[in-house]
């Protein structure tokens, strides 16, 4: 983490194939399997620290990101009837004395278990705590409602295309809620919040998907962990090749897997977020409940 914690997320998924045409939903989804185990096991990405300044981006501000009620049914990255570039987020607020953010830095790998929990959530992993993390009572809260505790706000966030069929978001300033929920707490910005995203995609074979981003970022691919970028630290960068983990992940080319991510912004005073994708399509999955 440098001086002060900055959260950018970078999601890549690269395709080898040309062409992308538009997805068509429903198809099957791929089936959770194994009995949990700690992060960095089967599908995990390499990672590697960079510097904590190293980002840039092509857009900043609030006006890339709406609050409102989601958005509708269907989301993409590229064209077609049922694809019209909007990501569904959910954003919860936190106040700053939250005993797990603005204590503790350092990153850290195995927060979370390698398999998604049956509610659609990340399972912690702590024997009770972790070096960042303070116990599983209060990890559940940063991607559960809890009165009191946080107050949710969905968003949507839009891809856009920016050549060679890639799409990008790409947001350098990314405060989704400054002066809402608890407010900003004296700070310029609201710096004390977790990022939720549901989604599904078509495996066609030859998508590689990267992240960079601080702090936590948890990325699940059919239930399966395969980034791990935990902790309150500067940037690093997570990879996963899909055709690599194929078989260790139980994803099949022609049919549609659940895309998860859960991130955090646990201390000031930066906020990035970015997003690349060769996926054609996108159709959301509503937050397990």
């Amino acid at each position: 983490m440098m001086n002060h914690s900055r959260l950018t997320l970078s999601a890549i998924l690269v395709a080898a194939a040309g062409s992308f045409s538009a997805c068509s939903g429903g198809a099957d989804t791929g089936s959770t399997s194994g009995s949990g185990g700690s992060a960095g096991t089967a599908g995990t990405a390499s990672t590697s620290a960079t510097a904590a300044g190293g980002a840039s981006g092509s857009s900043t501000g609030e006006e890339e990101i709406t609050v409102g009620s989601g958005g509708s049914g269907t989301t993409g990255a590229g064209g077609g009837d049922n694809c019209d570039g909007m990501l569904p987020v959910t954003v919860r607020d936190f106040q700053a004395y939250h005993t797990d953010f603005e204590t503790f830095l350092g990153g850290e790998k195995g927060i979370v278990k390698n398999d998604l929990g049956a509610d659609g959530k990340p399972v912690y992993n702590g024997n009770p705590t972790t070096a960042t993390t303070t116990g599983q009572a209060n990890f559940d809260e940063w991607y559960r409602d809890v009165p009191g505790v946080n107050i949710t706000f969905p968003i949507t966030l839009p891809l856009t295309p920016s050549g060679n069929g890639v799409y990008t978001y790409d947001n350098q300033n990314y405060f989704p809620i400054d002066d809402q929920g608890f407010g900003n707490q004296g700070n310029p910005h609201n710096f004390h919040f977790t990022t939720e995203v549901h989604t599904q995609f078509k495996y066609k074979g030859g998508e590689v998907f990267k992240f960079n981003g601080d702090d936590d970022l948890f990325a699940f691919i059919n239930k399966k962990l395969v980034i791990d970028l935990g902790g309150v630290h500067g940037q690093e960068d997570g990879s996963v090749d899909l055709d690599a983990v194929a078989a260790s992940i139980g994803i099949t080319i022609g049919k549609s897997y659940p895309l998860d991510m859960f991130g955090a912004e646990r201390h000031t005073s930066e906020s990035h977020f970015r997003i690349e994708t060769t996926i054609s399509c996108f159709t959301p999955q509503p937050p397990p409940q």
